[in-house]
């Protein structure tokens, strides 16, 4: 978390409640206990087994339990938290919410999978994206034919899945009825093992992370399989991204946190011309812009959910911009980091070289930077009456 020495009182408080600080006391024991001392993997088959082994002691731990409780605030915290330590952790606890979420807006489980995955007893995959599909979700190709017997048989290929591989069920987006475009998209639960899914393979990223592809061919599911109702399947996928989307600014503040955390502490005691580095103005320029940057992306991501906790119905605005900021802050206040720690800032094993491969990616999943930017420009367009 953000190093507030000299800063205080944590700018955030005002929105939180004495239990979220309890939540966010337990996040960091957690950390303290299962992460401290250990790098992120540095390669992907070490990541897919890291990863794997975090659902338990996570869902034991109790991080879970703000997204079965739908506060919003506690899933901030969290992930501010695990992001601060270990980007593949807060991307554990990030699928979870993702791919348990669905069932929970429903208030239906098929096959119990949501209570296994918050309980830490198994992983999930959300099944959105394909090649030829992401910010364009209409544009999905993946469909699901009803059978005269009952149940579903699923054909198509999804693409940029986190988990694929390891996890042991996928939330997955299909369309029912083509021609009804956005208005036919079904979500279906299927476990890893259904008959005619199949693992295609992982996409590298740069940061250790299990990214993949799966198949779906001639994938037969039961009729309960379905979460909602048939052609509701966008606006499950909608809301779910709606609920979490401020958690992805959670994220970007917990990793510009550590990398100010690690560039200040260089600063200190690192001497340059006979002092100390904080002691240069153009130094201190730069913690002091990551500073600024850093406290108003939480308190966008906080503000947007303490709306949601306090009973709004939709957030997609203060959602969106609290992504669209953090995250390109994190961007810049990580890249500050590295200029300021010099070499060491480029090392392959230096934590903040670690947080600049793996912060880009928030600009672009759940909702690219653009994306945010037409959601709020076009809510003040309609607000003008245009």
């Amino acid at each position: 978390m953000f190093d507030a020495e000299g800063l205080a009182p944590d700018p955030v408080v005002a929105f939180l409640d004495e239990a979220h600080h309890e939540l966010r006391d337990r996040a960091t024991a957690f950390c303290r206990d299962e992460l401290r001392g250990r790098s992120d993997p540095d390669d992907d088959d070490q990541a897919r087994v890291r990863a794997r082994g975090l659902v338990a002691p996570m869902g034991a731990a109790g991080l879970f339990e703000p997204i079965a409780s739908g506060d919003v605030r506690g899933c901030l915290v969290v992930r501010e938290t695990l992001a601060w330590w270990s980007p593949l952790a807060d991307a554990v606890f990030a699928l979870q919410g993702l791919s348990a979420t669905p069932a929970l807006l429903c208030g239906t489980d098929p096959g119990g999978w949501s209570e296994q995955a918050l309980a830490g007893g198994a992983m999930g995959g959300f099944a959105m994206t394909e090649r030829e599909a992401g910010s364009d979700v209409a544009a999905l190709t993946t469909t699901a034919a009803q059978q005269s017997g009952g149940g579903w048989t699923l054909d198509g290929g999804k693409a940029f899945i986190s988990n694929a591989g390891i996890a042991d069920f996928y939330v997955v987006f299909a369309s029912t009825d083509r021609a009804a475009g956005r208005r036919g998209i079904s979500c279906f639960v299927v476990a890893a093992d259904a008959d005619g899914l199949e693992y295609a393979g992982p996409q590298v990223m740069s940061a250790p992370h299990p990214l993949g592809e799966i198949g779906l061919r001639g994938c037969h599911v039961g009729a309960d399989s379905i979460l909602g109702e048939a052609g509701g399947g966008l606006g499950v996928g909608l809301a779910t991204l709606d609920r979490l989307r401020p958690t992805v600014a959670a994220a970007a503040n917990g990793m510009a946190g550590r990398a100010l955390w690690e560039a200040t502490r260089h600063a200190r005691t690192r001497e340059q011309f006979g002092k100390p580095l904080a002691s240069h103005q153009l130094v201190r320029e730069k913690l002091a812009r990551s500073a600024t940057e850093l406290t108003a992306g939480r308190l966008l991501a906080y503000r947007a959910g303490w709306e949601k906790d306090r009973g709004t119905e939709r957030i997609t605005v203060e959602a969106a911009m609290a992504k669209a900021f953090a995250t390109e802050a994190a961007g810049r206040i990580v890249d500050r980091a590295v200029q300021v720690l010099g070499g060491r800032g480029v090392l392959a094993s230096h934590p903040v070289d670690r947080l600049y491969r793996a912060v880009r990616a928030l600009r672009i999943y759940e909702g690219t930077t653009e994306i945010q930017h037409l959601i709020v420009g076009g809510a003040l367009a309609r607000a003008d009456g245009r």
